[in-house]
């Protein structure tokens, strides 16, 4: 019998290696019109004239419509889901952002107008006979640029190009230990700019039952019920309304978890066509339209006494958010700031946040959500120190860490986490990494003409937040006398293995067959309620609420065990799938018990955990560096990484090695860039943004390090976005390492070849 802590490869495996997958284009809709988006290809202006004369009268096209008509049919600005406080004081500024662009474009790929047709040739061609008369203006891409007083402004109505500030922390307190310090180490630090480049582009299908008043929307989403309430009110509609159906998704990080333009401004074309329409976004559209993420700069100050103790952190955050404001826009910056305390003890602790409008795509969450951008940020500067005072960065690490017998440890800004050993997984990972033997093998290396370095980070992240309440997932657990059981869950997967685990978690608990249970998920009208997949929380919150579930029906078939076992209803325990008398070796299992059921049993719940966990590790990373042509190889990698109890050591595994390619991605080549003048994307095709190859990963060597937690049923802490959370910091600490011994003090993210090069050439030059 299965049980939880096996590896366990994928069940649903089989049906996507197989062809049997169920991705957007494999879905048929029967007699569907297609759409076409038509796409400003100016960063900034006035719509001076929309002309629709000679396209409308083309072969097969249904409709063109335009952000006047939708906005005269009723349609509603898209708005975001929370909101900070303003930069005056006052309330957050919100830009009016309707789905398709009213009188003013403000980034390339801003969508303009929307053509329907009867196939995609003849939308596309309809597309391309529509005339748009821009009067451009000035732009500005870069958050710190957008914040001088002589910038281009983005909205006319916000004067200086900011949407908030968001304070937090001691700032009194940080200054008078900056003051007092024996070390203070300051750096700007650059966090670029990433799409999630997924393998399969977003795209959708909209219908409109006319006798029901329901719209009908089916796409890849981790978060189908979130879909349904960002898109609901643009129409004017409660949220039941909107029908959400999630099928198999070829990819999201994140991205796909929010309501984009696009699907609202499809969903009325369908009632106003009354036709099913198709969308699928070109490569290059995915470029420009899906979701940014990162893309900050932030001006840091760690003080330290003579000893190397931390004393305070102040960091002050320019995030680049967009011209718009989707859904989640204004999440990544701030939500996971937190995670600027790291797994140490930082007395003093503040951060600002300024929220920038620019003219370049709406920003959002992805893989991380701004955990990446909160390690880097304390873990960088931990680097700076250490070359900077003359000790070993993992001892300036140890001597700040904070205890195992000090948990649960309130960091004093934000965070207070729950359990963990920091020293213990550090000291793990420094032995597997062979960190002490490092100096010989850079040695060897430079016999080689090459340049070695090594990197580590201790990364922690909140999981299955928010801190002070988690938010809930919906799960129905239904059980046949067979033993057949069917769980309806409200998260979705993306490629993580939901239906493995979940099986695993029943299969541990009630002692039942995994091979014989159905997972459904995917559908707001099948499944009631939901939260959705992100923020590492799906196997804490849905696995939580399944295995609460469980024990709802264990509880109903109590008396039914106690009966058949001929004794008191009290005497019986229940462990490891059988009922037992307490006291004795008398036990009869769940699937005897329920199967003297004459219907099935069933219990749902919307629950939340107690509290959010924090995973937490230590990642160390060697690189090689070419001096000649700036080439950085990497040469091993090291996670040693605390998620609680594992349910399936394999899927964590796939998980980490998965996070740590697209932090590796980020740091080393990854860059979605605009030109400063223009507005253009510059790296709108995989010609120009560089993915990571198999042959730039190193094999990946992972060790667990378990403490379980407290705060769910399960004891998990959540594994999904850990390998980017700590990879991003440890390669850009391995590739200065390199650098170091030839006076380099910081490289800013992506250190490619050029970059690194450059870097080399300014050192001979001094």
């Amino acid at each position: 019998m299965l049980k939880i802590g096996q590896s366990q490869l994928r069940f649903e495996d089989d049906a996507l290696i197989t062809g049997r997958g169920r991705y957007m284009n494999d879905l048929a809709a029967k007699g569907e019109a297609m759409a076409v988006f038509v796409r400003s290809q100016a960063a900034s202006g006035r719509i001076v004239s929309i002309d629709t004369e000679a396209a409308i009268d083309m072969p097969e096209v249904l409709g063109i419509f335009t952000g006047a008509d939708l906005k005269a049919a009723g349609l509603q600005p898209i708005q975001p889901r929370g909101k900070h406080p303003g930069p005056d004081g006052g309330e957050m500024r919100v830009p009016v952002f309707y789905p398709l662009a009213v009188g003013a474009v403000r980034y390339v790929g801003d969508p303009i107008a929307m053509v329907v047709a009867e196939t995609k040739e003849a939308a596309l061609a309809a597309a391309e006979a529509v005339t748009v008369e821009i009067e451009e203006r000035s732009v500005v891409i870069d958050p710190l640029e957008a914040v001088s007083p002589d910038a281009p402004l983005v909205w006319d109505e916000f004067p200086d190009n900011r949407c908030f500030t968001f304070e937090t922390g001691d700032k009194a307190g940080v200054s008078a230990a900056i003051a007092s310090a024996h070390t203070v180490v300051r750096q700007r630090l650059r966090i670029s700019r990433v799409t999630a480049a997924p393998i399969e582009t977003r795209g959708a299908i909209a219908s409109y039952d006319d006798a029901a008043g329901l719209y009908r929307l089916e796409l890849g989403t981790q978060a189908p019920h979130r879909i349904s309430g960002d898109v609901a009110p643009i129409l004017g509609v409660s949220s039941d309304k909107v029908h959400v159906v999630a099928s198999d998704c070829g990819g999201s990080f994140g991205m796909k978890n929010a309501g984009y333009p696009e699907y609202p401004a499809l969903l009325w074309a369908a009632k106003r066509t009354g036709r099913t329409i198709r969308w699928a976004a070109d490569r290059l559209e995915s470029f420009q339209s899906d979701a940014h993420a990162r893309d900050m700069w932030a001006d840091a100050a760690l003080a330290l006494d003579a000893d190397g103790k931390f004393l305070g952190l102040d960091v002050h955050v320019r995030a680049n958010l967009g011209a718009y404001l989707g859904p989640a826009t204004v999440h990544p910056p701030v939500a996971n700031i937190g995670g600027l305390a790291g797994v140490y003890r930082t007395p003093k602790i503040y951060a600002r946040i300024d929220g920038v409008f620019t003219n370049t795509q709406q920003t959002a969450p992805y893989r991380g959500a701004g955990r990446p951008e909160a390690t880097y940020i304390i873990e960088r500067m931990i680097d700076l120190a250490a070359y900077e005072m003359g000790i070993d960065r993992a001892e300036l690490r140890r001597r700040n860490l904070v205890p195992k017998e000090a948990m649960p440890y309130s960091s004093g800004f934000i965070f207070t986490y729950d359990s963990g050993d920091f020293p213990g997984v550090l000291d793990k990972a420094l032995e597997m990494a062979d960190w002490s033997g490092f100096e010989a093998r850079r040695v060897e290396a430079k016999a080689r003409g090459k340049l070695r370095g090594i990197g580590i980070a201790n990364p922690i992240e909140i999981a299955g937040g928010p801190a002070a309440k988690p938010n809930p997932e919906f799960a129905r657990v239904e059980i046949a006398p067979s033993g057949k059981v069917r769980i309806h869950i409200g998260s979705m997967d993306s490629g993580q293995g939901h239906g493995t685990a979940f099986r695993q978690v029943i299969a541990d608990r009630l002692g039942l067959d995994t091979q014989d249970m159905e997972i459904v998920t995917g559908d707001t009208h099948e499944v009631p309620q939901g939260t959705g997949t992100f923020g590492s929380r799906t196997l804490a919150a849905a696995g939580g609420a399944i295995w609460t579930a469980a024990d709802t029906i264990i509880e109903k078939l109590r008396d039914q065990a106690a009966e058949q076992l001929e004794a008191a209803k009290a005497d019986i325990l229940f462990e490891s799938g059988q009922y037992r008398i307490a006291g004795t070796d008398r036990t009869i299992s769940f699937a005897e018990v329920i199967a003297g059921e004459s219907a099935p049993l069933s219990a749902e719940n919307f629950v939340s955990n107690t509290g959010a966990t924090f995973p937490n590790g230590c990642h160390i990373c060697e690189v090689e560096i070419d001096p000649v042509t700036g080439q950085v190889q990497l040469t091993s990698y090291t996670v040693v990484d605390d998620v609680g109890r594992m349910v399936n050591p394999l899927l964590v595994k796939g998980q980490i090695t998965g996070g740590v390619a697209q932090g590796l991605g980020q740091a080393l080549m990854e860059n979605a860039v605009y030109d400063p003048n223009s507005g253009q994307l510059l790296s709108a095709t995989f010609m120009d943004y560089a993915m990571p190859h198999a042959s730039d990963m190193a094999g990946v060597e992972i060790a667990g390090f378990s403490v379980p937690t407290q705060q769910n049923p399960l004891g998990v802490k959540g594994a999904g976005e850990a390998g980017t959370v700590g990879a991003l910091s440890a390669v850009i600490s391995a590739v200065a390492d390199a650098l170091h011994p030839l006076g380099v003090r910081h490289i800013d993210m992506p250190a490619t070849p050029e970059r690194v090069w450059r870097c080399l050439q300014m050192q001979h030059m001094d």
